[in-house]
């Protein structure tokens, strides 16, 4: 694999489009290399035979049937589940787990489960923006309401501010849901039609005993001035607003308890291109005078790539590569990450790169393959018998840089930390052109 250039971000640069588009696209030859140094640098002081072969692979070539296991599968590397979650962590979350049962026959017998999520762990700072990024299907929105309890976890730990979210009862879930709020999706579907704004946004003071009466009033003109819109468009009802003033709405609702994490559940991918970058530099804005940290759901790696800190990537319900933004970019690790990123257009038409099409389609979560879950669609040119025989942990293979692949050797997270290190935060991601 040859190394990218430094100062040039390999996939999905500055501006890039939808990150998760597929099929269609003719493949160019590859004058923009994907894969980072850092598998070739880890490589290069083990054995040179082995990092000669690491070619760009293209798809299509791999055969049917695995090789036998050639002994080079690396499991070492310490997880987030072995780690201390570092200080000042405001969400922990730990081998989070959601299956939905499958019931068959006469006497509904529970035959199987549809694992939705399947062990997932990552931590979340205070005033950090953590992206969680997949294709659609992969367990990304799930996630995020497990979390929050909209849906019920089958296991796992999650605790927010050193308390057990899982363990809460429902006057603790009240209180916690105050420092904890979502952004949906849809916009409108999210908003009572029936309801003015003025009545929306009371409601919520109410019920969590915020201002009632002539401070409400002055609560509710504060938040719409904070998202951009007048206080007379308190009287409207929903659908007398544009998608984007919508989306601003939901977000005014989220702010209206003072919450310190708010879960955004792609909340910009229902809105066009210039919208996108209003409530993008919106939640920016609001992130830098109000100290929130976001757990940003999306499908689009571009609008990830401004918004976030870190970067995680979920497959078939699993993180498979969880690292700092910058690093993630320029230095993909895992073949489902470098295939999702291969896909980013980038916005300089003498800029060429090589597209990686991924073979077959994603496996069902209610029965996944064994070992690794990429492992029937992956091109890595070192898959073996190993792949299929064993789960990979998420591993931090050097300088927090965590991927789930026994083939990406320890060390090729190059950013100069030492393995077992946390990334060290952005505080000031990019903003978004208008």
């Amino acid at each position: 694999m040859a190394a990218t250039p430094e100062g040039r971000t390999p996939a999905g640069g500055q501006g890039a489009g939808d990150g998760l588009r597929s099929g269609g696209e003719q493949a160019h030859a590859a004058s923009e290399p994907l894969i980072g140094a850092g598998v070739e640098r880890a490589a290069a002081g083990g054995n040179a035979a082995t990092a000669s072969s690491r070619a760009v692979h293209k798809a299509g070539s791999a055969a049917a049937a695995l090789p036998p296991a050639k002994g080079d599968s690396d499991l070492r590397g310490e997880t987030p589940d072995d780690m201390e979650a570092p200080e000042g962590s405001l969400l922990v979350v730990r081998k989070l787990k959601k299956y939905f049962p499958i019931r068959k026959g006469f006497f509904n017998s529970h035959v199987g489960d549809v694992k939705a999520v399947d062990g997932v762990s990552f931590f979340l700072g205070r005033g950090e923006t953590l992206g969680l990024v997949g294709e659609s299907g992969c367990g990304k929105s799930t996630t995020g309401r497990a979390i929050l309890r909209l849906i019920e976890p089958t296991s796992g730990e999650a605790s927010f501010d050193g308390r057990d979210i899982l363990a809460m009862d429902k006057t603790e879930l009240r209180k916690m849901r105050r420092r904890v709020q979502i952004v949906f999706q849809d916009p409108y579907s999210s908003l009572n039609p029936r309801m003015t704004i003025s009545d929306m946004l009371r409601e919520v003071l109410s019920i969590h005993g915020i201002a009632t009466g002539q401070k409400a009033k002055d609560r509710i003109a504060e938040l719409l001035r904070v998202v951009g819109l007048r206080p007379e468009h308190a009287v409207r009802y929903p659908h007398e607003f544009s998608g984007g003033q919508r989306q601003r709405l939901g977000i005014a609702r989220a702010l209206a308890v003072e919450p310190e994490l708010i879960v955004c559940d792609e909340p910009v991918s229902a809105l066009d291109v210039s919208v996108q970058a209003q409530v993008i530099n919106l939640m920016q804005d609001l992130q830098d005078q109000l100290g929130l940290s976001y757990l940003f759901i999306a499908h689009d790696l571009s609008v990830v790539e401004h918004m976030a800190n870190r970067v995680a990537v979920m497959y078939l319900g699993r993180i498979v590569e969880l690292a700092d933004s910058k690093e993630l970019y320029r230095n993909p690790l895992m073949p489902y990450t470098q295939a999702l990123l291969s896909a980013v257009p980038i916005p300089d038409p003498r800029i060429k790169r090589e597209r990686i099409m991924l073979q077959g389609d994603v496996p069902s979560p209610a029965n996944p393959p064994s070992g690794c879950p990429f492992h029937p669609r992956c091109y890595h040119p070192l898959k073996d018998q190993d792949c299929a025989n064993i789960v990979p942990p998420l591993a931090d293979k050097g300088g927090g840089h965590f991927a789930a692949c026994i083939k990406v050797p320890l060390g090729a997270g190059y950013n100069g930390r030492p393995p077992g290190s946390l990334p060290i935060l952005d505080p000031t991601p990019p903003r978004v052109a208008m």
